[in-house]
């Protein structure tokens, strides 16, 4: 079973950067596509960005495209996202998740593409 591990969260003030770390418990990602979501309260959950960990392709919602980058440690044991330039509308809860199998392009962006969740991390962007 695997099981995802978040840290990283923290309260910062816009503008600032953070780094998420995913870490993997019980065993380890093979060729599993890894995602951030996340969850502000009273909103859905929301894609983030995506990475797979067998060739290294990476997505991004247009909300953090340029500004977060998802990335990948070898071998293949830790994925994290790092956020600059911070916005009071990226405060919610991140969760990483990871696929059981292959997700095509058109679906990465979906949660019930993933089997695999982590409790979440909070940040929090305020002034």
């Amino acid at each position: 079973q695997l099981e995802l591990v978040e840290s990283g969260g923290a309260l910062v003030q816009p503008g600032a950067s953070l780094k998420l770390s995913c870490a993997p418990s019980g065993r380890t990602f093979s060729r599993n596509t890894v995602a951030w979501f996340r969850q502000a309260p009273g909103k859905e959950r929301e894609f983030v960005a995506a990475i797979r960990l067998g060739g290294g392709d990476v997505y991004y919602s247009d909300s953090v495209r340029g500004r977060f980058t998802i990335s990948r440690d070898n071998p293949k044991k830790t994925v994290y996202l790092q956020m600059s330039t911070l916005k009071l509308e990226d405060t919610a809860v991140y969760y990483c998740a990871a696929s059981g199998t292959q997700v095509i392009v058109s679906a990465i962006h979906m949660p019930r593409m993933y089997a695999y969740w982590g409790q979440g991390t909070q940040v929090t962007v305020s002034s």
